[in-house]
């Protein structure tokens, strides 16, 4: 069997012992086999399906063209590979490109995943969130986790600096969490430390008698307390419970013991309420001597009816000193106007205004005489005030008398 290509012939084949119809028809069914691959590569490439092997399957074809063992239009087939190598070549540069864009958007993820990871290992221990930012360094672990085994290949070396990256990351944040808490239970310690001394002193007041001493030691070791370095929230709060506690003990005690003594001086505020009303019957004073002889009496048995509840004690002793204020201010009036000085310098001064008042007469009198109106009245006017001052200082006196 032969072919004819480009006007040259070629020795296809031979086929003994069939007619020449059947040995055709074998050798064109060879060459209908690679069109028909041509034609499921052209379909592959048409639906853009993955180009691995593309490129081998269309030499392998031309390998099979080139023998010339076939029978058929060998020409067109090859032009039909060469157009698919064209297209392959194509297909192979956009997913190469596609391939690179993943690729680089999967190294920006990398990147942004260790990035983060520095970000959070690099913050100061003392200001570091550790349930959020441990919580949230173990999603980037799970997540670098997820890209190495489902993500796009990076490259060895890629990879490998990434890695070593995010790993000295978590190291650091490791060891910087360690450090914190570590210091952290040891800052507890001694802040329970602290407090547990506080409350010992705590709880050896509580069953004090001494109410004033022992008020006063609570509210120092209240300072002391508030002073103190806070312990962890849960040993703080136990810590807290057991001082208060020990406070309470002590305080529900002096209240018990204030309402029993409030209850034993009942009967005495009776008594003082009675002799404050007696005590407030003394105002207005009118006679001063009655007055400070009832107010005595009063006081003699105020000290006698000894004390009173506490809550009424400051309402009952104001009560008192209004009316001791009032005899006290009644006798300083008495006493300023009997006062011997004052009656000395009061004569000395009515003296010295009649006498004035007397030559203010003589000059008035003269300057009637001459007519001289601008004397007259400057003596008018002088003898109207001292006789008004005579006056004022006579009005006095008469209180002194």
């Amino acid at each position: 069997m032969f072919l004819t290509i480009d006007g040259s012939e070629h020795a296809v084949g031979q086929y003994p012992g069939v007619s020449d119809d059947e040995a055709l028809a074998y050798f064109a069914r060879k060459y209908d086999d690679v069109v028909a691959q041509i034609v499921l590569l052209e379909q592959r490439v048409s639906s853009k399906a993955p180009s691995t092997d593309m490129q081998k399957t269309v030499t392998h074809l031309r390998e099979q063209l080139a023998e010339r063992n076939m029978v058929g239009d060998l020409r067109a087939a090859e032009a039909r590979l060469h157009r698919l190598s064209e297209q392959i070549s194509e297909l192979e540069k956009a997913e190469k490109a596609e391939h690179d864009a993943v690729r680089a958007s999967e190294l920006a993820a990398r990147e942004a995943i260790v990035a983060e990871a520095e970000q959070i290992s690099g913050q100061d221990p003392a200001q570091t969130q550790w349930k959020t930012s441990s919580a949230r360094m173990n999603e980037l672990f799970e997540s670098w986790k997820a890209a190495q085994k489902s993500g796009v290949r990076l490259g060895r070396s890629n990879e490998d600096a990434l890695w070593k990256r995010f790993r000295a990351a978590r190291t650091v944040f490791d060891r910087h969490r360690r450090a914190y808490f570590s210091q952290l239970d040891s800052n507890n310690s001694a802040a329970k430390s602290a407090k547990e001394k506080l409350i010992a002193e705590a709880e050896a007041l509580s069953t004090s008698t001494d109410w004033g001493f022992a008020a006063g030691e609570y509210r120092r070791l209240m300072d002391q307390w508030k002073a103190s370095p806070r312990a962890s929230r849960k040993d703080d709060d136990a810590l807290w419970a057991r001082f208060r506690a020990a406070q309470d003990v002590f305080f529900t005690n002096r209240q018990a013991a204030n309402e029993e003594i409030d209850q034993e001086y009942a009967a005495n505020l009776t008594v003082k309420e009675a002799l404050l009303q007696e005590a407030n019957a003394i105002l207005p004073v009118k006679d001063l001597a009655a007055a400070k002889k009832a107010l005595q009496s009063v006081r003699d048995r105020w000290e006698e009816a000894g004390k009173v509840p506490r809550g009424d004690m400051g309402r009952i002793e104001a009560g008192l000193r209004k009316v001791e204020d009032a005899v006290r201010n009644a006798e300083e009036e008495q006493w300023q106007r009997s006062n011997p000085e004052r009656k000395a310098r009061t004569n000395s001064a009515l003296s010295q205004l009649e006498s004035a008042i007397a030559s203010l007469q003589d000059d008035l009198a003269k300057a009637e005489k001459t007519g001289d109106q601008r004397k007259i009245k400057a003596a008018q006017e002088a003898l109207e005030a001292r006789q008004a001052w005579l006056d004022q200082i006579q009005r006095s006196a008469s209180e002194l008398s």
